[in-house]
């Protein structure tokens, strides 16, 4: 296969012989992910241009090997495993993706692949055991109860996590399982369905050496299994080393090297860097690629050797002997620092938003590696007779550039030279790796093992009432361990009901008894809206796992937003009963006391059901808590209590129609004022009904309206739901842009 190499020439094409003990795995053709950016000229204005956070990526990851991604800080490391996962929005990546010669989508990645966050996300008053076992029940829907606990009783031994079964996973605040042990765990949440892909970003950080070690080893185990394994890592000790399989290392974007972690000293010496005694080659590598970086010739000069074989100018004694300390790489790709003699040769210019080319003026035929078929040995070089020339790279082609063969390991990913692993099968042809969600296949169904794929079954394991019922499960477990959640809220309205009982008790037949019982009325509607506030940050930090264990098809956002309704409710009855309980009886209210609770529960319900709409769309509980209190004064000032709705200015009125406040204050003042029952008497002596109290007020109906606000409180309920649905759906998705 062939592909369109724009480094030394656009029109130059070079065909790359595949490995020739492949047997599978996960191939990337051509990807690129551009970004525009902006950036200050010497002129101080501002420009738009597009910078590669990757470019023209091409690789592959085989089967049962892990394959590791390195590369200096902004080289794209985790951009490329995103890439991979199907984690970057549709449009924005470009190339193809295959898997075992079948190119996939990004739904068909998100049912056969787990990628596991650099940040564990788990629910902490949760055990080990309970943890794996919830995701088995997530994601092995077909299989029996008793062949679930048998698979995680497995899965907890060869994780190492037996002596910690039992432990709970716990956070900052309370003490679990070890850093490497949650890793782990982590780990086991996302392989537990056999998944044969696996991505992992950065499994190591913030893990001592002997917990990083372990982490390594059970990937490693895992990827012998079968799995495909595609990991990011920075700095992997000598110990870690012996256990990756595959090496890809990037630099700005752009391919540096892919192959065997054996070989880098074999490709530094074709390189014409020679390893000191004593380097870390993959160190040494790093420190190669960093040393160009800060020259003149950029790491454009080691993507064209790692593709090409075209080896890189030799830099001088003061450029290789720059301190890497002192110049911090950038921590995403930049353009080069010889913009103006690039602008030069390409003929584009500083801020004209294009993209520059690599550069490959003032080569010569020495300075390309003979060990590859060069187009310049023929007689006339492609750029002469317009004919585009193929530049093969076979397996034993460079016995002449050393005296003695580079062993062959037994690993499946381990080549006898670093030439056969080179950037391979590439295509002359990009098309947009995001495609609809409902295509699982391209229209290559006629290749190998396409067959396999066309039988994924289900989009979910388990059905909608089967997913709700596990999550219900799992969040009374949470509950039960973390009262002070539900605990606070009833303490808090218990309380208040013992003062309000207390301060409000049996309110005089008289104008300062009316104005005592609407006092009462309107602190409880705002007692109730604020008792809901602590709901704000329980969702964001759940959020995060919501979104790991979505990405990967465990449950629907339906099943999600129904349990924790329905979990809820049961809770807020409670409170509301505990509050109308301590009040009814104290202030001897007129109304009927089974329609006061139902008001008190609409109430909390629809408040609720708000609060955890905002926390959905927020990004941190701070934004939430802010957002709470400034929705909490508008509806407040808008219920009708300062001002009724009859008086409040006409362009103002909305906002008296979409306050939650003002249809429980309404219907509160209905359920005790709707009736000609005399309730004070005024200076001079005149009656005054529940009636004329309603009409004073503008909100008397002929017909009784108190069911009504009870409808309507609880649609704005189910409201409120349906868009902390939609948002679940279509805005919590951890991708790219």
């Amino acid at each position: 296969m062939s592909r369109n190499y724009q480094g030394g020439h656009p029109d130059m094409v070079i065909d790359i012989v595949k490995p020739m003990n492949f047997t599978g795995g996960l191939e990337f053709m051509n990807l690129t992910y551009t970004v525009m950016k902006k950036k200050k000229t010497e002129e101080g204005k501002w420009v738009k241009e597009e910078a590669d956070l990757l470019n023209r990526i091409t690789g592959y990851a085989p089967k049962g090997c892990i394959t590791a991604v390195m590369g200096p800080s902004g080289a794209g490391k985790s951009t490329l495993l995103d890439g991979l996962a199907g984690r970057i929005a549709s449009g924005s990546l470009k190339g193809k993706v295959s898997l075992d010669g079948v190119e996939i989508s990004p739904s068909m990645i998100k049912r056969t692949a787990a990628y596991i966050m650099q940040e564990d996300r788990l629910f902490p008053m949760l055990t080990v055991y309970e943890t794996l076992m919830f995701a088995a029940d997530f994601r092995l829907g077909s299989i029996s109860r008793a062949e679930k606990r048998q698979r995680v009783e497995t899965l907890i031994e060869q994780l190492g996590l037996s002596t910690a079964r039992n432990t709970y996973i716990g956070d900052e605040g309370s003490r679990g399982v070890s850093g490497g042990e949650r890793r782990r765990v982590s780990i086991g949440v996302d392989i537990i369905h056999g998944p044969s892909l696996l991505f992992l970003d950065e499994p190591t950080s913030g893990l001592d050496s002997t917990s990083a070690q372990s982490v390594i080893e059970k990937i490693h185990d895992i990827a012998r299994t079968g799995s495909t394994v595609v990991l990011t890592i920075h700095q992997p000790s000598s110990r870690m080393q012996l256990l990756l399989d595959h090496l890809i290392v990037l630099a700005r974007g752009q391919l540096m090297y892919q192959g065997s972690p054996k070989d880098v000293v074999h490709h530094l010496g074709r390189m014409g860097r020679k390893l000191p005694k004593g380097e870390d080659p993959m160190e040494f590598l790093i420190d190669v690629i960093q040393q160009y970086d800060q020259s003149d010739y950029g790491v454009d000069a080691l993507a064209e050797f790692a593709l090409t074989g075209m080896k890189p100018p030799q830099l001088t004694e003061n450029e290789m002997s720059t301190s890497f300390s002192t110049i911090p790489p950038s921590p995403t790709p930049q353009p080069r620092r010889n913009d103006q003699r690039s602008d030069k040769q390409s003929g584009d210019k500083g801020g004209s938003g294009k993209r520059l080319h690599l550069q490959t003026a003032g080569r010569t035929d020495k300075d390309f590696d003979h060990s590859v078929r060069s187009p310049w040995n023929n007689s006339k070089s492609w750029s002469q007779s317009g004919i585009m020339q193929s530049l093969k790279l076979t397996p034993n082609r460079q016995q002449s550039d050393q005296k003695t063969p580079h062993p062959v390991s037994a690993s499946p990913s381990y080549y006898t030279y670093s030439s056969d692993i080179l950037a391979r099968t590439p295509t002359p042809h990009s098309s947009d790796y995001t495609v609809n969600e409902d295509d699982y296949l391209t229209p290559n169904n006629n290749a190998p093992n396409a067959a396999k794929y066309n039988h994924l079954g289900p989009k979910f394991a388990n059905s909608f009432f089967v997913e709700t019922w596990i999550l219900m499960r799992r969040n009374f477990i949470n509950i039960r361990r973390t009262p002070e959640l539900f605990m606070s809220r009833l303490v808090v309205l218990s309380v208040m009901g013992f003062m309000m009982a207390t301060l409000f008790t049996r309110p005089d037949k008289s104008m300062q008894g009316i104005t005592n019982r609407l006092s009462f009325f309107i602190f409880t509607v705002c007692l109730f809206f604020f008792s809901s506030n602590d709901a704000v940050p329980a969702f964001i930090q759940e959020r995060f796992i919501f979104v790991r264990e979505t990405s990967h098809n465990a449950y629907r956002a339906s099943s999600y937003t129904i349990s924790g309704l329905v979990t809820y409710l049961p809770f807020l009855l409670l409170q509301a009963a505990m509050y109308a309980g301590i009040t009814w009886f104290a202030l001897t209210l007129e109304g009927p006391f089974l329609y006061f609770l139902i008001v008190l529960y609409a109430s909390l319900l629809s408040t609720n059901s708000f609060v955890v709409f905002v926390s959905s769309v927020v990004p941190n509980y701070i934004l939430g808590y802010a957002a709470v209190i400034a929705f909490t004064a508008l509806f407040f000032l808008f219920c009708g209590y300062f001002l009724n709705s009859h008086d409040i200015p006409p362009w103002w009125r909305w906002m008296n129609k979409v306050s939650t406040m003002t249809y429980p204050y309404e219907a509160l003042l209905l359920n005790e004022y709707q009736r000609d029952a005399v309730f004070g008497t005024t200076l001079i002596g005149t009656n005054v009904t529940g009636i004329d109290i309603l009409k004073s007020l503008h909100i008397y109906h002929e017909n009784d309206q108190r069911w009504i606000k009870v409808y309507i409180m609880f649609g704005w309920a189910v409201l409120y739901r349906i868009l902390f649905y939609i948002v679940l759906r279509f805005a919590s998705k951890n991708q790219r842009t």
